[in-house]
């Protein structure tokens, strides 16, 4: 199995294509700031999946899924504050929301089945 059979991934790294996407039309004096941090957050959630599941641990794993999902937290934090700053619609915030849900549902999921494995 290779890190891009996990569909935690998978749905993880469409998110970011997504909101590279989205943080085209952010205001351009926001380039280095909330569209960099978002960008970074988004890009955090794969990146720590890929590191966690390439290490030889699956206490590191673990670890670098906890660093993923705080990675989403913040992310979803930074999509609520876009929402509410007019960068994003609402339906736009809604739909990246629902997908963050279903990332935090997988990425609990597969915390959950490692954690049984280390007994």
């Amino acid at each position: 199995m290779h890190w891009r059979d996990l569909d935690v991934w998978k749905k993880s790294h469409e998110l970011v294509k997504e909101v590279y996407k989205i943080t085209l039309g952010f205001p351009k004096e926001e380039l280095y700031g909330l569209t960099s941090q978002v960008r970074r957050a988004s890009v955090s959630i794969p990146t720590n999946i890929v590191e966690g599941f390439s290490r030889h641990s699956t206490k590191e794993y673990i670890r670098f899924l906890f660093n993923s999902r705080g990675s989403l937290e913040e992310l979803r934090y930074l999509l609520f504050l876009s929402q509410e700053l007019g960068f994003v619609t609402s339906d736009v915030y809604y739909d990246l929301e629902k997908q963050c849900a279903d990332i935090s549902k997988m990425q609990n999921a597969l915390i959950s089945s490692l954690k049984g494995k280390l007994g």
